[in-house]
């Protein structure tokens, strides 16, 4: 099944919707069903302490290895320049790689001031090959400023809560003008959206799931998004989502749904792990 896929700024493609991998610690067999089911886009962490499964999941699933857009992530506690560079040779090593396709500073963390430097590693890595775009994930607009204007390379993606309930205009604005792409995390509200009035009415409508719904509401608007499940029914179905549209009238109901304190995760300025 063909797929949309979103340009990034250093010339390559990502595909707008992928497997998220976050909770899932034994990931072998949801990645390789997530791949037999037409994924493309395998998006892990090293955090999630999983990455040595998701190596097994596509070496499982019989995809070729180019075929195969994968994102891992730097940890917090990794950060600076040197440490950079050390954690990402373990993350590759963990994931039987020879490179990825998009490396992440996982948070800022302003209150330690080392993802300046971190990003740096991050150019290099990119200028050596063996992570083909660089980016980053729940930065700010004041963070995001610093690195451009440090260093002059703007990330290609920023991956951060986005969801209906929570839609982050202003900073998808400033996305926008810089040739960043959005990527979103807990796309589905972690559930949350799923019983919502609205969303079952639109669902109802295009003979849909609630969540196919939502899905779709992310790939019209332009972003990526990682939806995850260990469920291989629920893994196949949010696939499906490629056959529909949604017309003017839902995406003004799913508008309607926004709230400024609809934040289910950390809040990135004040975050601390």
């Amino acid at each position: 099944m063909m797929q949309p896929v979103l340009s990034l700024n250093d010339g390559s493609q990502i595909p707008q919707l992928g497997f998220g991998t976050w909770q899932i610690p034994e990931a072998a067999t949801a990645v390789s069903a997530a791949l037999v089911a037409g994924y493309r886009l395998i998006d892990t962490a090293s955090v999630y302490g999983n990455e040595t499964g998701v190596g097994e999941g596509i070496l499982l699933s019989g995809v070729p290895r180019e075929k195969i857009f994968v994102t891992t992530k730097l940890w917090n506690s990794h950060q600076g320049y040197g440490e950079t560079l050390r954690a990402f040779n373990e993350s590759l090593r963990r994931l039987r790689l020879d490179y990825v396709d998009l490396y992440l500073i996982h948070w800022p963390m302003p209150k330690w001031d080392r993802y300046l430097e971190s990003w740096r590693a991050l150019i290099e890595l990119r200028k050596d090959g063996r992570a083909r775009s660089i980016g980053v994930s729940n930065f700010q607009i004041p963070h995001l400023r610093r690195l451009m204007d440090e260093t002059g390379v703007a990330p290609a993606v920023n991956q951060i809560e986005l969801h209906p309930y929570f839609q982050q205009r202003p900073l998808r604005v400033f996305h926008a003008q810089h040739d960043i792409v959005t990527e979103s995390w807990s796309p589905l509200g972690q559930g949350a959206l799923l019983h919502n009035v609205k969303v079952l009415g639109i669902a109802q409508k295009h003979h849909k799931t609630a969540a196919q719904v939502v899905l779709r509401w992310h790939l019209d608007n332009d972003l990526v998004a990682i939806p995850k499940s260990v469920n291989p029914d629920r893994i196949r179905k949010n696939f499906e989502i490629f056959d529909f549209q949604l017309d003017a009238e839902d995406i003004a109901l799913f508008n309607d749904l926004d709230n400024p304190k609809g934040r289910i995760g950390p809040d990135p300025d004040t975050a601390d792990f």
